[in-house]
């Protein structure tokens, strides 16, 4: 099995870019440190697919929305579970928090879940 030329097969099919964030120490200028989030990764090849319908949480005062979406990007890339995900597909950008990274030698696939208000 040749994983390079299969990895470079399974890259060709990343159409999105995705920022990725996560909640670390800061300096301040008094000397303490604040956990801030910081971004660890940007304009990173990746691709997007909805592993689940979403469901509505229509209340009187807001409709939550709430899906699940899979990231499928680059083993080389660090991601931990919590990290925050800024996912571009073309002219869309959403907001997604990281599940656990399940690593394969081509790539690795992330469960994102998206939770806003329309």
């Amino acid at each position: 099995m040749n994983v390079r030329r299969q990895r470079r097969a399974i890259e060709k099919l990343y159409e999105d870019k995705c920022t990725i964030s996560r909640y670390g120490p800061v300096k301040q200028p008094n000397g303490s440190t604040k956990q801030e989030l910081q971004m660890v990764h940007a304009d990173t090849p990746c691709r997007i697919s909805q592993k689940a319908l979403g469901s509505n949480g229509q209340t009187e005062s807001s409709n939550n929305i709430s899906y699940e979406t899979k990231l499928f990007i680059s083993p080389d890339i660090e991601i931990k579970q919590g990290d925050t995900i800024n996912v571009t597909r073309g002219t869309l950008a959403h907001l997604y928090v990281a599940g656990e990274p399940f690593p394969y030698s081509t790539h690795q696939e992330v469960s994102l879940q998206r939770k806003d208000k329309a």
